[in-house]
């Protein structure tokens, strides 16, 4: 299985960069995980509606070069996603493997969020959770939550 994290921007924290490659670490065993950072766009201080439009409108062209596979599922992370419990995570990434899905994309957006051309050609919206977080701490978790679906289907003690 193939996971790959697509997410707008890197990682500027020390502590959420050593997190985010523990959990990768940990992952190893399961799948090969691939982190793919794709540039967030620059914008001014307070930025009015278009501009951010715009800068969605670019990133979702560059989202949409790593997500056009029909082998893969594409999920993206959003508020108005649907929020699931460990278990069911795991059932959806084990599903997919039984359906024929040999990739599953996550896909984190900017500060502010995926361009809605993007979710409509994601194969599920996923909630973290009705609190907000910040995009790059919501990297951290997804992974942490990725690792603990695994460690579910396989049985691991890791879930208890």
């Amino acid at each position: 299985m193939n996971i790959n994290i697509i997410a707008i921007g890197k990682l500027k924290e020390s502590y959420l960069r050593e997190a985010a490659y523990e959990y990768s670490k940990r992952l190893s065993g399961f799948c090969k995980l691939n982190i793919i950072e794709i540039p967030e766009s620059r914008l001014s201080e307070n930025p009015g509606e278009k501009e951010i439009q715009n800068a969605l409108t670019n990133e979702a062209r560059l989202i949409e070069e790593q997500i056009n596979k029909k082998s893969a599922l594409n999920i993206a992370l959003c508020i108005e996603g649907r929020q699931l419990s460990s278990e069911e995570l795991s059932q959806k990434i084990s599903g997919a493997g039984i359906n024929g899905k040999s990739t599953i994309n996550f896909i984190i957006g900017s500060s502010f969020g995926i361009s809605p051309d993007v979710k409509l050609k994601a194969d599920f919206k996923l909630s973290m959770s009705k609190m907000t977080f910040p995009h790059q701490l919501a990297r951290v978790l997804l992974l942490e939550q990725i690792y603990r679906a695994f460690q579910i289907s396989s049985g691991g003690k890791y879930h208890k």
